[in-house]
Order: structure tokens, then sequence, then C-alpha cells
């Protein structure tokens, strides 16, 4: 039999005894090492039940999954917090609410990092690949419920400030979109100006009164796939589409301006003086290009609202990049990423800054 010096035997022993331990502690329930850092535990409320765990991505982004009597089937929320959220209990945050676009999911956010900002949480909730952020006129169409309104503004709200530390005056709380997210912006800041004391559109659509957004909305709810859908995601560029064909007034109502069967479509126009005259204390941004089929309507939509504002006498801040060159390389004054990225980039120094001087 071989024989092994004395401090061999010895080493070998402790590693024994190590591995021993280590199979021990995993017998009993204890870890071999830290456990990673979990995001928050959010309890049920305000008419949202979570379905199965958060998608963790880390301990500052994630996502829950929750159903409501508000809307059919299931739908997602993702939270991004700031790093120092955990190692600050005493700290309460300001929150930004960030819309997508139409054909959109709540992962687009992350083709725009600015708004993983570290000065404030960043709530996504679903807005459908056609929601529009609307309460629907038809609430029979085959997608069922669908009052995406009611989901965010009275809803999804309350439940993230009954969940998270927020701020949650309207000094402390923004509201940012694109494209289809951009007119929800403007809507739920106009709809709701108690709750957001901040409002961004970047390349929305947000005049109604145009026959092209109009002839836009009908095409999400005829799932007719265009420009519009195939680069409004941040996801591999192809175009999933809008969903399910639904009726043609399902939305808003009846889209044609004929004994005022148009009155909803009216109502909920953002560029509506009435509606406008509600942001007279409102922080307001609004961003677009100029290129392309889309945000060339865009940006008359923009100007329309700008000039508006202006005449009610209330303050905003408007960015027309035209071609993209006086923003970024990656912009050239289209409806996509490349743009949207570098504006929110912009937007979100300022909206720290605006969120700062509420105290």
């Amino acid at each position: 039999m071989t024989s092994f010096p004395p401090a061999w035997r010895r080493h070998a022993r402790a590693a024994v005894v190590a591995a021993a331990m280590a199979v021990s502690a995993l017998l009993v329930g204890a870890p071999a090492h830290a456990a990673d850092p979990a995001p928050p535990t959010f309890t049920d409320g305000f008419g949202l039940t979570q379905v199965g765990a958060p998608d963790v991505r880390s301990d500052t982004d994630f996502t829950l999954t929750v159903t409501t009597g508000q809307l059919s089937g299931t739908h997602k929320i993702r939270i991004l917090l700031p790093r120092g959220y955990a190692a600050d209990p005493g700290r309460r945050w300001p929150v930004t609410y960030f819309l997508h676009g139409g054909a959109g999911t709540v992962d687009d956010v992350a083709a725009a990092p600015a708004l993983h900002s570290d000065a404030m949480i960043t709530v996504v909730p679903d807005g459908g690949l056609k929601g529009w952020y609307a309460d629907w006129v038809m609430q029979n169409t085959v997608l069922g419920a669908a009052n995406w309104q009611t989901f965010h503004t009275s809803q999804v709200v309350p439940f993230i400030d009954a969940n998270l530390r927020t701020l949650g005056d309207r000094s402390h709380r923004a509201v940012v979109g694109l494209s289809m997210g951009g007119y929800g912006a403007l809507r739920y800041a106009e709809f709701r100006p108690d709750l957001f004391g901040h409002v961004a559109s970047l390349s929305g659509g947000i005049d109604l009164g145009m026959t092209e957004i109009r002839a836009t909305v009908l095409a999400t709810e005829l799932n007719l796939p265009g420009a519009w859908c195939a680069v409004s995601t941040s996801g591999s560029g192809q175009c999933v589409g809008y969903g399910p064909y639904v009726d043609s007034d399902a939305i808003f109502g009846s889209p044609y301006p004929v004994f005022g069967a148009d009155h909803v479509w009216n109502e909920v126009n953002p560029a509506a003086g009435a509606n406008l005259a509600k942001l007279a204390a409102t922080d307001i941004t609004l961003y677009t290009g100029d290129q392309g089929p889309i945000d060339h309507f865009t940006a008359i939509a923009t100007d329309t609202v700008r000039t508006r504002l202006n005449q009610l006498g209330i303050a905003n801040r408007y960015v027309d990049y035209g071609d993209g060159s006086t923003l970024s390389p990656t912009c050239d004054g289209g409806h996509n990423y490349g743009c949207w990225a570098p504006a929110l980039a912009d937007y979100v120094p300022r909206l720290q800054a605006a969120f700062d001087r509420a105290g």
C-alpha cells in the first residue's frame, strides 16, 4: 500500500470535512453562499392580482404579470428601480411611467437605457398591441374587456404607490410615451392632471383631428401592419402585427364626422383646445422628427399641439429634430429607437432636475 506524507493526509482530511459540511448545509436547507438580492415583494390590490412569480432580471429590473377585471387575459408590468433603492430604505423616489408604442411590449424599454435611472423609478405597463391607452367603446370584440385607461390610471398607479417607496404627488410623477404611447401620455396628463405633473410625447399620434392619424388607428384595429408597426418596437425589427381584427369602431367609435358620429374621437383628442387647457400647470415636452411616412405626420400633429399651447399661454418645450442630424448619429429623423433613445437621453436629465426642484 502506498504511504502518503502526513501533510498531504491533513490537507485531504480538511477537504473531506469541508465537502461534508457543504453537503450537510444543502440537506438542511442552509445556503452555501449568500443569496442574490431579490426585488421587493408586491401585495395584490386595486383590482390587480399577480399571476405566477415575477420575471427577475435583477433586483432592480423585474416584470410582474397581473390580471384585472378591466382587461381580458394577463398583462405585464415591468419595473426598473434605482440601484440605491434597497440600500436606502428610508428614501422615497419619483416615478416615471413609460408607455410603449403600437405592436410594442413592456420590453421595448430596454432600447432606451436612459429610462433605467438611478434617480427615479420607471414603470412600464402593458399597453396592448393596439390598446391606444383608451377605454374602448366596444367591450365585446374578440379581445374582450379593454379598459386600458382605467387599468393604468386607477389601478397600476395606486398599486405601485402602495408597494414601492414612491413620492406620490404629481410633482414627482411623470408620464412619457412614444408613437401610440405618445398619444397615451398626453391623453393621461390631460385626463388626470392630479396624477401627472410632467409629460413627454415622442413622435406621438397626438392629433386625432388629422385624417392620417385616424387612419393609423383604424389600421391597427383592422390589423394592417405597415411601416408604423415594423419600426416602432425594439425587437427583431419584424412586425408581429396588431393582434386580431376588430371592428373599425371598436376603440373610439365611428371615425366619420357625420352628424356628430365621431364625438368620442373629438372628446379624447389631446390636441383639442379644451383638453390642452388642462395642462396649464404641467411640465410639457414634445419631440418629433420629420422624416419618413410616419414622422412626416407626427411632426404636423406635434406642431399643431405646440401652436395651440402657445396660443393658450401654456409653456412647453418643443424639439423638432428634423432629419436627426442635430440629435444623434443614430437618428435618421424617422419613427424608431435610433431617434427615441437619444431623445430620452436628452429628456431624462431634465426630468430628474424637475423632480429635484420639486423637493
